[in-house]
């Protein structure tokens, strides 16, 4: 059995035994999987979600006996991906590893979601829980949150930051409403492309994904002055949240596999052993606190339940940050 990649990648592997004592010689085992199975990434390849998602085809597949095929459908926000996955045969053989907090937002992203998230999608398994960061330069004068807060409120509009998606427009927007400060917002198409002006001052402040945040810190370039958790990560147990801070939010990423509705029962039961089983290993847990993320096991009911309460907390969300709907 293999990985697969669209783009000609194949790592091989040999865990067939593996596979057979997972399996524990049951009939579901003969059925399910009988074919590829087809991992679902909503972004490009070299992506850090894409570096997320073959991971764990690479983890998942000694576990199935079949090869995992690893297929890259960036656009529209995570759209195209979403629409194939919901229009996929309901057979276990295509799986969603995406952000179900994204799956959510996507509900108020669009005037006319072409997918309704609830309706046509079911989650397997639960991976990660991921906050967003609040970062300044390294070398910027503002050392902590309140100091960060006290010049956004004195420069007024003279002050901007930088976003790039959804979820760092709520969390920014949210601690504007919490400070009461008219702070400007600069709107960039994606993280990277706002770093030249955060190092160079043109921004107060940026709000962006844990992979980056972490990576800049790193390598010296920026200080995060605040997670959008309402618990500290055991990830980055060294980072403050906003709410202890004195701004109080949750607005937290998570992972899951996703599958289209009307999937057999006993297809998501294989699926969540698989991911419950990678998730839970110390490799994993190493893996995920890298990128600022902490394992995150559930029942798919109670995940089920998250991504319905969400769908209504970003609704509140958007008209907070006044997130402009797409199509």
């Amino acid at each position: 059995m293999s990985i697969v990649t669209r783009r000609g990648f194949v790592a091989g592997t040999s865990a067939i035994a593996a596979s057979a004592a997972m399996a524990g010689g049951s009939a579901l085992a003969q059925s399910y999987p009988n074919e590829d199975i087809h991992f679902i990434c909503a972004f490009a390849p070299g992506s850090g979600a894409d570096v997320l998602v073959r991971y764990f085809a690479a983890k998942v597949a000694p576990l199935t006996g079949r090869n995992v095929i690893v297929e890259n459908k960036a656009g529209a926000a995570g759209q195209m991906a979403l629409e194939h996955v919901a229009r996929s045969k309901p057979d276990g053989h295509t799986i969603f590893v995406h952000a179900g907090s994204s799956a959510s937002s996507s509900m108020h992203l669009f005037r006319k979601p072409s997918v309704d998230v609830l309706k046509q999608i079911r989650i397997a398994a639960t991976i990660n829980q991921q906050p967003y960061m609040i970062v300044v330069d390294n070398a910027s004068p503002h050392k902590t949150l309140a100091d960060l807060t006290k010049a956004l409120k004195a420069k007024g509009v003279k002050a901007s930051y930088g976003v790039a998606n959804p979820m760092s427009q709520i969390m920014s927007e949210l601690y504007k409403v919490r400070i009461d400060a008219p702070t400007i917002q600069v709107l960039y198409k994606n993280s990277m492309d706002m770093m030249n002006d955060l190092t160079s001052g043109s921004l107060e402040f940026g709000s962006i994904d844990p992979v980056l945040a972490l990576a800049q810190q790193r390598a010296g370039r920026l200080r995060i002055l605040g997670i959008s958790s309402d618990k500290r990560m055991s990830a980055t147990g060294d980072l403050p949240t906003m709410t202890e801070q004195g701004v109080p939010m949750d607005v937290t990423g998570w992972w899951a596999a996703m599958v289209p509705a009307g999937t057999p029962q006993q297809a998501m039961d294989q699926i969540n052993k698989w991911f419950v089983a990678v998730v839970s290993s110390p490799e994993t847990k190493t893996f995920l606190n890298n990128s600022g993320g902490d394992p995150y096991i559930v029942s798919p009911k109670d995940a089920q339940e998250r991504l319905r309460q969400e769908i209504d907390q970003y609704g509140e969300w958007f008209k907070i940050a006044k997130i402009q709907q797409m199509g």
